[in-house]
Order: structure tokens, then sequence, then C-alpha cells
């Protein structure tokens, strides 16, 4: 039931190089899950999905420290906590190196739409039907057709800069309408404004030059605007696009420059003594040094989570 067939490791040097069969009573738990988690949706959710396509994501452990054989649950505990209702007694799992098990699951993040895409066509492949799927995620057949032909007429590029993104499946509705150019140009403002809405990408079409849509006689004026609205909404749209080329260049380094003192400040505040006399004497600075270091926790890169789960 934990056979997970082939499966990438990742690139990292966090992780040991190949996945490793633990015995379930081996693995040290950090938290136990309330009550009511085996109780509700969710739960059952991941569940289903276990039993009918088998686990897809592994959990995530590291060594014990001064307990040989014995490790510690970084990432997945309502996948173990299922395997162990389900009567399994071993789980592939993937080991981290570091024991980051105060702060790993704050790291998680749900599974990305394109991410959940791949990870359909993935079972697909292995001969897992639609009706399967469909029932192991508690979803209709047709949602789950829909996320299977998700990048149908999405250009590579534009898929690969929205492939982290928490995009409504009806926002690549509208970006099919647009020719593989403006999908990128079009998948660039939606990162820059930090807006996958279906509204937002409505509007973006809206503002397209009908040379840049698939098929120009299909172009509609959204309900309400007028044309000379409409020919703002381009102009706006073609300046904004610009702006963000221009700071594109100096992007990388100012965030690189922002991550480094981040966490100086974050290892300043580790000190007890400096934390204490912050505190006593200037409370004002160590109330903004601790918003910057909760502000750089929210946005480091983050790992994803099997179906969704965040525990």
């Amino acid at each position: 039931m934990t056979h997970m067939g082939k499966m990438p490791l990742p690139k990292s040097p966090g992780f040991e190089a190949s996945l490793r069969l633990i015995p379930i009573a081996a693995i040290l738990l950090v938290k136990q899950l309330s009550t009511t988690v085996p109780k509700s949706q969710k739960y059952a959710q991941i569940a289903a999905s276990i039993r009918e396509v088998g686990l897809i994501e592994p959990p995530v452990v590291a060594r014990a420290a001064g307990q040989d054989g014995s490790f510690i649950l970084l990432d997945g505990h309502v996948r173990l906590h299922v395997l162990k209702e389900m009567g399994e007694t071993s789980v592939i799992c993937l080991v981290a190196t570091d024991d980051e098990s105060f702060t790993y699951n704050k790291r998680i993040s749900r599974l990305a739409t394109i991410q959940e895409h791949k990870m359909i066509l993935r079972a697909v492949e292995r001969g897992v039907s639609e009706a399967r799927i469909a029932a192991a995620l508690n979803v209709n057949i047709a949602l789950i057709r829909q996320k299977r032909t998700l990048l149908n007429g999405i250009c590579p590029e534009a898929a690969e800069l929205l492939k982290a993104r928490h995009c409504p499946i009806n926002s690549f509705r509208f970006l099919r309408k647009m020719k593989p150019l403006r999908q990128i140009q079009a998948a660039e403002l939606m990162i820059a404004a930090n807006n996958y809405t279906v509204p937002y990408v409505e509007a973006i079409l809206a503002a397209t030059d009908s040379a840049d849509l698939v098929d120009p006689t299909a172009k509609k004026a959204p309900a309400g605007v007028t044309r000379e609205q409409a020919e703002l909404m381009r102009s706006e749209m073609a300046n904004l696009q610009k702006n963000i080329k221009l700071i594109e260049g100096a992007l990388g380094p100012d965030h690189l420059r922002l991550v480094v003192a981040g966490r100086f400040v974050e290892r300043l505040l580790q000190n007890d003594r400096l934390a204490r006399y912050l505190d006593r004497s200037h409370g004002e600075i160590l109330s903004e040094f601790r918003q910057i270091v909760a502000q750089l926790s929210q946005h480091v890169p983050t790992a994803e989570a099997q179906n969704g789960e965040s525990t």
C-alpha cells in the first residue's frame, strides 16, 4: 500500500540520497493529532486517496539523536495515522539530514494547481481510472477531467512560471484564449500582482490586443466596460509589463540581501541576553526585529505536502 513507484528525490543536500523503508513503530511523533482530525472531511479525503491510489508523497523524517534506529516525524502526521489505521507496519520515508522539526511544518504549503495536475497524470499513467481518482478525492469526475487536461493549450513557459502557484482552474480557461507570448506576459502580470483570481485573468484578457488572441473574432468586451476604458486597461497593462522587465534585474539581488539580513536578525534574537536587553531598553526595535523575522518565515520557499496536507 505504501508503494509509490519511481519517484525522484528532491535535489537538496538536506535529504539522504534514497528513500528508506522504516517500521512505523520506530517513528516518533512531535505532536499528537487532535481527536477532531480523524473525523474531518480532509482526513477522510486523504484516507480515501491512500486506499485508492496509494501513498503518493512519502512522510519526511529525521534521525533521532542518540536513539539508534529511531526517527522523528517532521511531516506526514495525518498520512502516518491513516496507515496505522489501515494496519500497515512500515512506510517508505524521505529522510532529512537536518532536524527541522520545529520549523518544518510552517514551510509546508498546499499542493499547487499544476502540481496537482501532474499528480493526477502520474496516477492515470499507472493505470488508475478517472472514476477511481474522483472517488479517492471525493470530487466529481468532471473536475478530475478538468484537472487532467489543465495544461492543454498552455505554453510550457507559462506553465513553468505558474507551476508553484495556486491558480483557480478557470484562470487557465482564459489563458488558453491567448497566444503563447501573451500567456507568458499574463503569467508575469499575475505573479507581479500576486493575484491569480479569475476576474484578474479575465481583465488581462480584456486588455489583450486581438492580434495576441488565439481567436481574435471571439473577443468580447467585459460587461459595463466602454471602449475608452478598455483602451486604458490595455495601456496600463502594457506599462505594468514594462515595469516588470525593469525590476527583474534587481529583484534577485535585492531578495538575496533581504534574506541574508533577515537571517542575521533571526540569529540575533536567538541570543537570550541580547533579546532581554532589547526588551528592557528598546522594545520598539525588538518588535520591528520580530516582524522582520515573521515576514521572512512567511516568504521563504516552501515544501509541498501530499493531497494538500499541512500536518
